[in-house]
């Protein structure tokens, strides 16, 4: 039996928002039934529009605010409400921060059931031109005179924003969107560039150009001719990522520092790096900090990646394992201790959701263990880790929900205290929350 599909109320609707949801929208009551409604803040009465209903709840637009709420401001960009990159620039910056630590604070103790014992001051950085990694998509659209349209999503769909400015983006990318969009608009294969990977170090960025029908002669001039006369590297992507090849310059290096610690690290475009720079050195500083590492400590780095944390505390402890499941990740944290002349440390690749509690670069045991897991968290590897008996654990998380999940595990079956979180502004005027947290052995 075909599902009844829910018709969506044309007619605008006034309601007072009575919370804030952990996305960073408005939550309101209509007819007993919850509303998330998008760009309203808690306290304000606003007149707005259904874009979706489920069963169990609806979702909506802001049309218009009524009554507006004293921490609401006039977002910076023009472009806000209908681009998907930014979901907070019309809340304060500083209640932005403060809307994300208690996300992660309602989140330890309703999933977790745990507290810290401390709860760190919020790490905070640049809320402007920060972000160094993103994808935006491409899309020619005959209907608007054959233009070229190069962004972010918009909200709650699929189109490509028409946007002609961003103040997230790093400027050295954002100051080109109207030459990118001129550029695709007069390659052959302007209708089969699907995005744009943007890949920025701390000297100079990468642009992947995903392109599903091969580059002619004139294509490749014109895109090089671009990457020449920005000072940013150009690469095609003509398959997946194994596929990524310069166009110019023959042999590029991206590259970033940690001045701290007296590193640069090498990536490729489609490695992870983490999204803003600034925040990103700090982050390491605080995470090392925290481990309070000896000369004679042994340590383990969980999804190490290509040595963002690895190397760093190597300059602090006696040796550090670096264990991740993608290989090219682990060449590249070879690659980049080699660079930095560290021979303390070493890189293996392996499937970290499997028993690892045999393998021989654990034989000697370690006294403390950091983990940085993607957004699903860390819970398959615990097990190990509590094999292990470390000391102390930092934990770095882009997931809230996940890191409260695994904060519980190791509390209440593993024995350790939660001794300090916080959050760390990685992603203003987004929902997204950065935290860290800090455990000790219970014994």
């Amino acid at each position: 039996m075909a599902r009844r599909k829910r018709r969506i109320p044309r007619e605008p609707v006034e309601a007072v928002i009575e919370g804030f949801s952990h996305e960073g929208r408005g939550i309101a009551h209509v007819n007993d039934k919850t509303v998330f409604v998008d760009g309203a803040l808690a306290g304000e009465r606003v007149r707005f529009q259904y874009v979706k209903r489920h069963r169990r709840r609806d979702e909506a637009r802001t049309l218009e605010v009524l009554e507006p709420a004293a921490n609401r401001i006039e977002p910076r960009c023009p472009h806000f409400g209908l681009c998907g990159g930014c979901s907070l620039q019309h809340l304060c910056d500083e209640d932005q921060i403060d809307h994300k630590a208690g996300v992660l604070a309602e989140l330890f103790e309703h999933v977790g059931r745990v507290r810290p014992q401390e709860w760190l001051e919020p790490l905070r950085g640049p809320v402007w031109g920060y972000r160094r990694k993103a994808r935006l998509g491409v899309k020619f659209v005959p209907a608007k005179g054959d233009r070229v349209l190069v962004g972010f999503r918009e909200k709650m769909s699929p189109f490509v924003a028409d946007i002609g400015e961003c103040h997230v983006l790093d400027p050295r990318v954002a100051e080109h969107l109207g030459e990118l969009a001129e550029l695709i608009g007069g390659l052959s294969i302007r209708a089969r560039l699907a995005q744009i990977e943007v890949a920025m170090g701390d000297e100079v960025g990468g642009l992947v150009f995903r392109n599903l029908d091969p580059l002619t002669d004139d294509d490749r001039a014109a895109l090089v001719a671009f990457g020449q006369r920005t000072g940013l590297y150009v690469y095609e992507q003509p398959g997946n990522e194994s596929t990524i090849a310069p166009l110019w310059p023959e042999a590029p290096e991206l590259t970033y520092r940690l001045p701290a610690f007296d590193l640069e690290l090498r990536f490729d475009p489609s490695d992870f790096t983490q999204v803003n720079g600034e925040i990103n050195r700090d982050m390491v500083s605080r995470a090392v900090e925290f481990l309070e590492l000896e000369p004679h400590h042994r340590v383990l780095d969980l999804f190490c990646g290509l040595g963002n944390f690895t190397l760093p505390m190597a300059r602090r402890a006696g040796h550090v394992i670096g264990v991740e499941g993608a290989e090219s990740l682990v060449e590249r944290g070879r690659e980049n201790a080699r660079r930095n002349a560290i021979d303390n440390v070493s890189f293996h690749a392996a499937d970290l959701t499997g028993d690892v509690t045999g393998r021989e670069w654990l034989a000697g045991g370690v006294d403390r263990v950091l983990l940085d897991p993607p957004r699903s968290g860390a819970a398959e590897v615990l097990p190990n880790v509590a094999w292990l008996r470390p000391e102390r654990i930092v934990y770095v998380s882009c997931g809230p929900s996940t890191l409260a999940r695994d904060a519980g595990i190791l509390v209440h079956e593993y024995g350790y205290r939660l001794a300090r979180a916080g959050v760390m502004d990685m992603f203003p005027h987004t929902a997204h929350v950065e935290s860290i947290a800090v455990f000790e052995r219970g014994d």
